[in-house]
């Protein structure tokens, strides 16, 4: 029998001591795993909702097995892109990327998704917490990747009747404006009880989002179903907490890109770094990363 030994830092076991806390206070036992999290919304949450659509697209769809769900893409007006199969199911997509929690653990960067699932309770507390999880059109969420949400500029709609947009180059998705601002309050979430960061730009897009796509009876409803499974609300849906921006000298001593000159500016050195206006601007985690992309150094940077 192999033992997996586990090691957490002091943090982690007090994040993890109030995540279990927390679950004990429950009505029911939260989902440990991701498999379970997804059973039991299908059980405990969309049980009513899959003639209503899913999440991107609004498709319906019949369910199948413990939490799967089959579709037809033509009953919705959806135009398929390039994956046929993905584009006849639903899939659990988590908001906030499963990959973007994962950075955050040692584990991710020791062996990835499976090393986390072994070794870090921590990750699997993230990963299945189901206030950050929805149903969606698998090729959908295939194409989402693990792009952050933001605005793109002009309509470029590739999905026919579904109002999804996505630009692999920039590596951001703009999902149709109804979900919005739940996934603004979504990410508010996960970054408050987790302990992330969100770079300030985001931040000030998400809050633009909360204050101009309020709260709405689903989301209501949808949140009041997860905390009984979970045994706790999100709070920036009831109200209880307001998202205040925080300026993170680390997070945000990131590279921004300007989408129409295709130029790249570091937080030091680069006189445009601060004068790339919101609408234009595109964030990198590394000068790599801008390169890729196609964009290229400031010539004015020191």
């Amino acid at each position: 029998m192999k033992i997996v030994r586990v090691r957490l830092s002091l943090s982690d076991f007090l994040l993890l001591g109030l995540l279990l806390f927390l679950s004990a206070c429950s009505f029911r036992d939260a989902p440990q795993t991701f498999d379970q999290a997804r059973k039991d919304l299908r059980h405990e949450v969309y049980y009513d909702q899959n003639d209503e659509g899913d999440f991107y697209c609004e498709c319906a769809w019949q369910w199948t097995g413990e939490s799967g769900g089959e579709l037809d893409p033509e009953r919705c007006g959806y135009q398929l892109r390039a994956q046929p199969i993905r584009a006849k199911r639903t899939e659990w997509e988590h908001v906030v990327p499963a990959s973007a929690l994962g950075q955050t653990r040692q584990c991710w960067h020791d062996g990835g998704r499976e090393n986390c699932h072994r070794t870090d309770a921590v990750f699997n507390a993230m990963e299945a917490d189901m206030h950050n999880i929805v149903p969606a059109l698998g090729e959908i969420n295939a194409d989402r990747s693990n792009y952050h949400f933001d605005e793109i500029a002009g309509d470029s709609f590739e999905y026919g009747a579904c109002k999804f947009q996505v630009d692999s180059r920039l590596r951001i998705a703009e999902p149709r404006d109804a979900v919005k601002g739940q996934i603004a309050r979504m990410y508010f979430y996960m970054h408050q009880r987790y302990g992330l960061q969100l770079s300030e730009a985001l931040q000030r897009r998400y809050l633009q989002w909360n204050v101009q796509f309020p709260v709405t009876a689903w989301e209501m409803e949808r949140d009041r179903r997860i905390a009984r499974v979970m045994g706790h609300h999100n709070p920036f849906v009831t109200g209880e907490l307001d998202w205040v921006l925080v300026f993170d000298p680390v997070m945000d001593a990131q590279i921004r890109g300007n989408r129409n000159s295709m130029i790249y500016h570091l937080s030091e050195g680069c006189p445009g770094y601060s004068q790339i206006g919101e609408q234009n601007r595109v964030i990198f985690e590394s000068e790599q990363a801008a390169l890729d992309a196609g964009y290229r150094k400031a010539g004015n940077c020191r």
